[in-house]
């Protein structure tokens, strides 16, 4: 994509802060602090809170503001990169989390569309110009991921996202190669994050900016050192891609679509599997969690199917 980015883009491999959660459904923030260490210690791109994996929707407001604080000291001290979600289904309560996030001066606010009831065209570039207001002047973006109530094509985007220059980059899954054309025609202002396993393909169809990473949550630094590497061997990329993408079909996504476990459960999963960090499986209630058991049985897995994350 040549066209001239709105913002100096944000790009490459982010890392997801995953809360550690103690039994009694606490947030163990000695633990998380220790997280963000490993995380800026591995030198990815840039690290960002309060995603899906994040469990943005199940904290409380004291909580979500220690969490961004403790994520801007460590992020700051260390001049590493990092990304706020400011992701709530309330509106208001988003639009107080984007005002505090926006003290914090992150490289750009995460936001999602409210999704109580979904939105029209209108109604969202409504929201949306309210929240790049409310940033003062920090990049937002746009997060629509396909759980959505609200899941719109690259051109839908495009059209909700023209009035709102305050938008600079857009998380989304993406599709097949008429996708990715769409996106090329519609979306080439903007910076696109593509699924972190797909990530090779989204740089080689030159759409991809970068990649909010499920990879960097199973091998924060594996993840950085593939990355890197889609700018020098896309085709050995590809290929690390290739596999990455089957383990995950037949290892982690069984555990969504034939047990019910949720994106988050499916993510500290892979951290858990990756052992990088004090993370664990354990969401926060009422949200069921993988057995860490399942953690020690795919090791070995991964390890011997991914050797390129791990080495």
């Amino acid at each position: 994509m040549n066209a001239k980015k709105r913002h100096p883009p944000i790009a490459g491999n982010w890392a997801s802060l995953l809360l550690p959660i103690a039994p009694d459904d606490s947030i163990e923030f000695d633990k998380l602090g220790e997280e963000i260490d490993i995380l800026i210690a591995a030198n990815v791109d840039g690290i960002y809170s309060n995603g899906t994996a994040g469990e943005f929707h199940n904290q409380t407001e004291e909580e979500f503001d220690r969490i961004q604080a403790l994520l801007a000291e460590r992020c700051s001290a260390s001049s590493t990169p990092f990304v706020i979600g400011a992701c709530q289904p309330d509106p208001l309560i988003m639009l107080n989390r984007v005002r505090r996030a926006s003290a914090l001066y992150p490289a750009a606010i995460q936001v999602i569309l409210p999704d109580w009831w979904p939105l029209t065209y209108a109604e969202a570039t409504d929201f949306l110009n309210r929240a790049a207001e409310t940033a003062g002047g920090i990049p937002l973006i746009l997060y629509n991921p396909p759980h959505a109530k609200s899941v719109l094509t690259p051109k839908e985007l495009g059209e909700v996202c023209a009035s709102v220059p305050g938008v600079t980059g857009i998380k989304l899954a993406d599709g097949d190669s008429a996708w990715y054309a769409e996106a090329r025609q519609h979306l080439s202002d903007l910076s696109l994050f593509v699924p972190g396993h797909h990530l090779a393909t989204g740089t080689k169809q030159g759409v991809a900016a970068g990649s909010f990473s499920n990879v960097a949550c199973l091998s924060p630094r594996g993840a950085q050192k593939w990355t890197a590497s889609m700018r020098s061997d896309i085709d050995a990329a590809l290929d690390l891609e290739r596999r990455i993408c089957a383990f995950m079909d037949n290892h982690i996504v069984p555990f969504r679509q034939n047990m019910g476990f949720s994106n988050a459960a499916l993510d500290k999963l892979l951290s858990a599997i990756g052992n990088w960090g004090p993370v664990g499986t354990r969401l926060r209630f009422p949200y069921r969690s993988i057995d860490a058991s399942e953690a020690e049985r795919l090791r070995r897995i991964a390890m011997s199917e991914l050797p390129d994350l791990f080495h």
